[in-house]
Parts: structure tokens; sequence; C-alpha cells
């Protein structure tokens, strides 16, 4: 019996509950993610073919073909999360599987945006395109870090943060479960916290492979050019709420979409509190809809009463339109 055919049996309830779509953030970039949907879809085809012609480059071509190198750059993973992600959704919808709300970690609340109608598939391309290039550019390559923390509480990692700042920055950018906290800021600082956090029981400390340091104050930078960026654009107001990175709370309202992206680039991605705002919303099952499956292990350490579904394959795909 699968891990999620053993909640639906200790949680007959979960049928009847909500659905949340969650969109990964950039880390689930892999070479080849969305072939096997490409190769089987056509519509899937034409929405990379839409990609490749709005960037006026071969982005597909880099998806599936690599180098791994260029694909991680920050500039180049955002755009590729967002297309793969889209094209799930679109799958989903196509085939009656819809939900009551959606999601993102960091960039893939842009994902979520477009799921949920507020920005088109294109506009969103734009953006993330900018606001990863944007990104890439704030910080000179070895200023930054950031580095995940495992098994030690927030208020502990927070006072190793402290600690380790030495006058440089270094603080919590992604409360990504109980179990788990990424730490942003100065390299320096960062690689001092992690030996503090060590010190202080953390299961582990581990150094995150990116290009900046997202999240954090080093990226207050980036707030005023992505907001030129995004203020080119139209936002609808969503079909069904987005729950955001800033607040963990859903919004509605079109007027505020650019105001919270824009906030979201040096603040917390409060991922702990938007699962749990869901559950408390009535939602009993999500769907990672994108690559990777690291948002559905995040969603179980928060509430292991949900019934997390990855699809990133043609077979977690058969799965959710039989689970629903």
């Amino acid at each position: 019996m699968t891990e999620t055919s053993q909640t639906e049996a200790a949680h007959p309830e979960a049928g009847a509950g909500k659905t949340a779509f969650l969109f990964p953030g950039q880390g689930s970039q892999k070479v080849g993610m969305g072939k096997a949907i490409y190769d089987a879809c056509p519509e899937v085809r034409a929405l990379f073919a839409k990609a490749d012609e709005v960037l006026d480059e071969p982005l597909t071509e880099m998806m599936f073909e690599g180098p791994e190198e260029a694909l991680t750059l920050t500039a180049n993973a955002q755009p590729a999360l967002l297309t793969v992600s889209t094209a799930y959704d679109l799958l989903l919808k196509q085939r009656g599987v819809h939900a009551d709300y959606v999601a993102g970690h960091s960039l893939g609340e842009y994902s979520a945006l477009v799921s949920a109608g507020a920005l088109s598939f294109e506009d969103a391309l734009r953006s993330v395109r900018a606001r990863g290039q944007l990104m890439q550019q704030a910080v000179p390559e070895g200023l930054g870090a950031m580095a995940a923390i495992t098994r030690l509480e927030l208020e502990k990692i927070r006072e190793c943060c402290r600690q380790a700042s030495h006058g440089e920055l270094c603080a919590p950018a992604n409360l990504n479960s109980p179990e788990q906290t990424v730490i942003s800021g100065h390299a320096g600082a960062v690689a001092r916290a992690c030996e503090l956090c060590k010190n202080a029981g953390a299961r582990r400390a581990i150094q995150l492979k990116v290009s900046a340091p997202f999240h954090c104050r080093l990226m207050s930078e980036v707030q005023p050019r992505l907001r030129r960026v995004l203020e080119f654009f139209s936002f609808s107001a969503p079909t069904v709420p987005v729950i955001t990175n800033v607040e963990a709370a859903p919004n509605d309202d079109p007027a505020r979409i650019v105001d919270l992206l824009v906030t979201q680039v040096t603040s917390t991605v409060r991922w702990t509190e938007s699962i749990q705002k869901l559950v408390e919303l009535g939602v009993t099952r999500v769907i990672e809809v994108g690559s990777g499956k690291v948002l559905c292990g995040l969603a179980r350490q928060i509430d292991k009463s949900l019934t997390a579904i990855p699809l990133d394959d043609p077979d977690g795909f058969s799965q959710i339109l039989g689970e629903i």
C-alpha cells in the first residue's frame, strides 16, 4: 500500500476535504524535468514552445539536455520551473482536477498566480526571468550564502544567527517545516551560524548550492527594480485564493499582488504557517504541481494527516487522476 493509500485509509474523511496545489521553488530543477509529459502530450509541447518564443531562446533544450550548471543559474531555473509547473497545472485542469487553494514556495508563488488566473503565463515568464537576473546580479558571487538547518528549534536558530552575525547579516530565510529552516546572509556569518547550530544540537547544518542569498536584506536592491518590472503587467483577481509567502494567509485582491511579490524578495518564506493555514481552511489533500517531491515531504512533516501527492512523472499524474 502506498503512503497516500495508508493516509486515506486512516482518514476516510479526506476524500471529502479540500485540495491545494503546491508549486515548487528554486532548487527543484533537474535536467530532464518535464520530458515525459512533453513527449506524451501535444498541449505540453505547445506550452514549452511558447516559453521558448517568449524568452527568445531554447529554454526547452536547456531543460532536457542541460548542462546542469546553466539550468541551475537563477535566471534560467526560475522560468524553467515555472514552465514545468504550468504544464502540469494545465493537464490537471483539462482532466477535471481543480484546486480550492494554491500556494507556491518563493518562485512558486508566480506559478500559483498563473494557476489562479491572476497572471498570464507569458507575463509570468517575463517576470521570473527578470526576477532571476536581478537576484543573480544583486550580490557579488561568494559574498552571500544559504544553509539548511535540520532538527533544531527556530528560536535556537535565531539566537545562533544573532551570535554569528559579527556586524554582518544572517537570519532565517525559509521556515520550511518544524524540522527544517534555511538561513541566509553574508557567507562568513552563515558559516559561523552553521557551526553554532551544530553545537546547539542541530542534526545537520549544510550550506546550499545557490547563486545568491535569497530572502534576506541583501536582496533589498532588487525590490525597486522588480517593482518596475511587475508594474508593466496586468494582474487579475485570482479565481482561487493564493496563500502568500509574506503573510501565510489567502489573498484574492489583485491590487495587493505586486506589493506582496516585491516584499517577498527580502522576507522570510513562511511555509510552515502556510501549510497550517491550508489545513485550518479545510484542506486534506495537497498536490505538488511541478518538478520534484520536496514540498510533499515538507507538508507531511508539518501535518501528518495530509495526503500529499507529487506529480513529476506520468505515473504520478495517473495516480492523482485515480486518487481525486
